[in-house]
């Protein structure tokens, strides 16, 4: 299995909403916090600047690590680690600056939404901000 690492953000408003966007795979939609690979020769904190730039517009600074997780893709051949970080706007505007055209939408939303639009993710990143303080984890996924 070829290694591909990515890097992806979570990022909140002031209002608590999330930051998501809507991907596009071949004939699947399915709903995401910004991210991507990361491109040779980019240290993962790169990426998340850049990838978060191309998906949704905004320039962020990356803060703190919210989890590795580690994800094997059979039909692809891919065994993702998933990098994800705390990241903070500090400029730009909404739009898709998308290269490869694989984002469709871009939404800011509450808890209730996202953990309808992406049930798995939301679970898997555990988002659930009621349990109180966050810690960084490790997760590997089937």
């Amino acid at each position: 299995m070829k290694r591909v690492d990515v890097a992806s953000a979570i990022i909140y408003d002031r209002d608590g909403r999330i930051l998501l966007v809507e991907n596009k795979k071949e004939a699947k939609t399915y709903w995401s916090t910004p991210g991507g690979a990361v491109e040779p020769g980019e240290t993962i904190k790169e990426a998340v600047i850049r990838e978060v730039f191309e998906e949704t517009g905004y320039h962020v600074q990356v803060g703190e690590l919210h989890s590795v997780r580690e994800r094997t893709f059979q039909e692809r051949g891919q065994h993702a680690i998933i990098f994800t970080f705390f990241a903070e706007i500090i400029g730009g505007s909404l739009q898709n600056k998308d290269p490869d055209q694989d984002i469709i939408d871009i939404q800011w939303m509450d808890d209730v939404s996202a953990s309808q639009c992406m049930s798995k993710l939301y679970k898997a990143l555990r988002l659930d901000r009621k349990h109180g303080v966050f810690t960084p984890f490790y997760q590997l996924d089937s």
